[in-house]
């Protein structure tokens, strides 16, 4: 009965893992698509739902997102954005 039980949980466990990977996944995939400018607002740790999102501007050009368990801080996904600079008004 033992083993039926914690054979159970693992099941559990390892589903709301997957439930909790899969919605990290689809709002990272938002994410990727915000323009330069929403990522700037976004600089930093915040709280972002269930997870804490860091977002930082290696270079002008270059932003890495990572998002983390907010429980545990440990992180789920991270990636790297490239966003090119906006054009120079010429005289």
């Amino acid at each position: 009965i033992a083993l039926a039980s914690e054979s159970w949980r693992a099941v559990r466990t390892a589903r709301e893992a997957d439930r909790s990977l899969r919605g990290a996944s689809a709002f990272f995939d938002a994410v990727a698509l915000w323009p330069r400018e929403d990522l700037d607002r976004h600089l930093g740790d915040r709280p972002q739902g269930p997870w804490r999102m860091r977002v930082d501007r290696l270079m002008p050009t270059l932003y890495v997102v990572t998002l983390a368990d907010s429980g545990s801080g440990r992180p789920i996904l991270e990636t790297s954005l490239f966003r090119p600079e906006p054009p120079r008004a010429t005289p």
